[in-house]
């Protein structure tokens, strides 16, 4: 009998130990892994030096209150925010999100939220009321109001951007909602109506960002210049950490006692995430873009023309064969395996799911 609520299906797995991209659970079967932990893990699970940084830190001290100054917060700020933007650091994405509709809210002195359908920006009460997933909403009415929905990629979205606007939320990659890729002439469609409405452009980077596209953030492949961006997942590697980027021009709106967390900047979690900055070069990144064109070219040669069968079925027999995969929305099989993984392991991957679906084919044939 479990001591926990039942808030996760969870499979029938214990991980307890990882090395590179490999899992191992309490039964010693390994597993190759391709969902870094839902994207947190971009640098596997024995990174040298995010190991070091952290075990460093851990012999001073894990945790000062933030009234104190801190120099890694600000190392790590400097080295995630940029010359434009401030950092304001908490725990998790769904409180970047919070934070970012506060911090739309503040700025403008409105109360109007726009976002789209299939998006996902988390799970309390600011963050589930911007998120176009009506399954995660069933019994928690009501929530917080004056929250618009529009269509994602559609032209007939951008009227909803009006003068009583305070903020737009979006991903530039929908990753829960069946990863959706927004089109570029439709980003920058939105953003112009932001800037014509007085609004905040808010991109939530919280699974798009950290190298996980080839590029420190999704938005700079579209030449994108948003006010807010959010980050989480990837930037402790797997110690809890958000962050919320605002540009330093709306500096005055988060004053000495506007927002606050007991943990903003937990210094295992910092000295996490400055161990992955200092590796995010752009040698690393074009390493990255280099294998996710081989990935891409083996799924469009390969998969891309399978017909389609269930995903959670292929998720468990793809367990059963040693590799770690999630779903999305829509039954897509969503992929996010650490961004170290080389190029033969990836392979290695590919192919077990190849196998899998043409027998599920087969099968239902």
């Amino acid at each position: 009998m479990s001591n926990i609520f039942n808030t996760y299906n969870q499979y029938p797995i214990d991980i307890v130990a990882g090395h590179d991209w490999h899992l191992t659970d309490k039964n010693g079967q390994t597993y190759l892994d391709f969902t870094s932990g839902i994207g947190v893990c971009n640098f596997g699970y024995s990174n040298e030096q995010i190991t070091d940084n952290v075990f460093e830190q851990a012999t001073k001290i894990w945790h000062t209150s933030n009234l104190y100054q801190s120099q890694l917060t600000e190392d790590v700020a400097g080295l995630l925010a940029g010359p434009d933007k401030l950092a304001f650091f908490c725990n998790s994405g769904t409180e970047a999100n919070e934070a970012a509709m506060k911090f739309a809210r503040k700025t403008t002195g409105r109360s109007k939220m726009v976002t789209f359908h299939n998006s996902f920006h988390g799970r309390t009460y600011g963050a589930m009321s911007l998120t176009g997933n009506e399954a995660i909403k069933v019994g928690y009415a009501p929530l917080v109001p004056d929250v618009t929905f529009g269509d994602y990629n559609s032209n007939s979205a951008l009227s909803l951007i009006d003068d009583q606007t305070a903020g737009v939320i979006l991903e530039v990659v929908q990753g829960e909602g069946g990863v959706i890729n927004g089109k570029p002439d439709w980003l920058t469609k939105v953003q112009t109506a932001c800037h014509q409405a007085g609004a905040l452009l808010i991109i939530d980077e919280v699974q798009t960002g950290i190298g996980r596209t080839g590029k420190k953030f999704a938005y700079q492949h579209y030449n994108l210049n948003p006010d807010v961006v959010t980050v989480a997942k990837g930037i402790g590697n797997g110690l809890p950490l958000g962050a919320m980027l605002g540009k330093k021009k709306f500096a005055a709106t988060f004053g000495p006692g506007s927002q606050g967390t007991t943990f903003d900047g937990n210094k295992l979690s910092l000295a996490a995430a400055k161990g992955v900055l200092q590796q995010l070069t752009p040698s690393f990144l074009a390493m990255v873009d280099e294998k996710a064109a081989s990935v891409w070219n083996y799924l469009n040669e390969k998969i891309d023309t399978l017909p389609v069968v269930d995903v959670n079925d292929v998720i468990t027999q793809l367990q059963a064969k040693g590799l770690l995969t999630l779903s999305a929305k829509h039954n897509t099989l969503r992929l996010l395996p650490p961004l170290v993984m080389t190029e033969h392991d990836l392979k290695k991957g590919l192919d077990m799911i190849t196998d899998v679906l043409e027998s599920a084919v087969t099968t239902t044939a």
